[in-house]
């Protein structure tokens, strides 16, 4: 049994094994990969110390520090669930395997959320992307549809308005991306930007060929002719595997105090999986340094 299991890999988690390995427990770190949503990260222009840095260039120097500390890693596992055991607590992953520590960091951050729309399945991975980072120069010299108002929506705008001669940004409701991010793209005379606006379906047989919105203000139906459509319309927590022990917000977060505690001694959440406002990068490392302290703090008492 460990003292301390971190379950995820993104900022938050990489960060508390950071702490962890300066408090020197013994620690392992459970994740499907180092670095988390921030790989899809193209461009990150609000972390303190880089005015600018890609995603994937920031998470690769957060391992780099991380390894630097005697701190066992099980890469590429997805844990399904976790459980209160005498003790401690016991997570298990997909293939039955099973780790078990004395408290436990959960930190998984979010996944990406689908429109739920006819064509948007059977088009996946066939012009339907969810990461404008990985799939985006796929579109090279194409017409694309982003879906979203937010800000991994303007960033994608961004990216893509320099790879396709017309890019259509259809929002649900009207524009909620930092005013930055909206001026920077409002003036690109490439861009079309649709709000209040319900992407109703994918058309395309083999690939994607097109998109239909509606106008929820007039009613009229539009068919947009594009090769690509990026969904950025938010995150959903990934928080399943601890539903059973906490009880989690109405937006399936997992709730914590300041000091990332949950409603379980000895579970502890931090980063985007958790109902802290604001997703940010820096915003996850802080707690997920907090985390570690107060895990530290909690196995200290369990000695006494």
């Amino acid at each position: 049994m460990y003292e301390f299991l971190i379950v995820g890999g993104g900022p938050a988690g990489m960060t508390a094994a950071v702490y962890a390995g300066r408090k020197k427990l013994s620690t392992l770190l459970v994740a499907h990969e180092l670095g988390g949503q921030v790989n899809q990260n193209l461009r990150v222009e609000n972390y303190m110390g880089y005015q600018f840095i890609e995603g994937p260039e920031l998470m690769a120097k957060f391992e780099t520090q991380l390894r630097q500390y005697p701190i066992e890693m099980k890469l590429g596992v997805k844990i399904r669930d976790v459980r209160k055991i005498e003790g401690g607590l016991e997570a298990e992953t997909d293939s039955g395997v099973t780790y078990q520590a004395r408290a436990v960091l959960f930190a998984t951050g979010k996944k990406s959320r689908e429109l739920g729309i006819p064509g948007e399945e059977r088009l996946r991975g066939r012009g339907v992307t969810y990461c404008s980072v990985c799939d985006g120069p796929v579109f090279s010299g194409e017409k694309v549809a982003i879906i979203g108002g937010g800000n991994s929506a303007l960033a994608a705008v961004h990216d893509m308005l320099r790879l396709c001669p017309h890019v259509y940004l259809a929002s649900l409701t009207p524009l909620t991306a930092d005013a930055v991010l909206i001026e920077k793209a409002a003036e690109a005379p490439n861009l079309t930007i649709l709000t209040e606006h319900r992407t109703e379906e994918v058309l395309g047989s083999d690939l994607v060929e097109g998109i239909v919105v509606r106008d929820l203000k007039s009613g009229e139906v539009k068919r947009l002719e594009v090769k690509g459509v990026l969904v950025e319309i938010g995150l959903l927590p990934n928080s399943a595997p601890v539903a059973r022990l906490v009880k989690l917000n109405e937006q399936g977060e997992v709730p914590v105090n300041r000091n990332c505690e949950t409603s379980l001694p000895g579970l502890f959440a931090a980063g985007d999986v958790t109902d802290v406002p604001e997703k940010q990068i820096v915003i996850a490392c802080g707690e997920g340094a907090k985390g570690a302290l107060q895990a530290h703090r909690y196995l200290q008492g369990l000695k006494n």
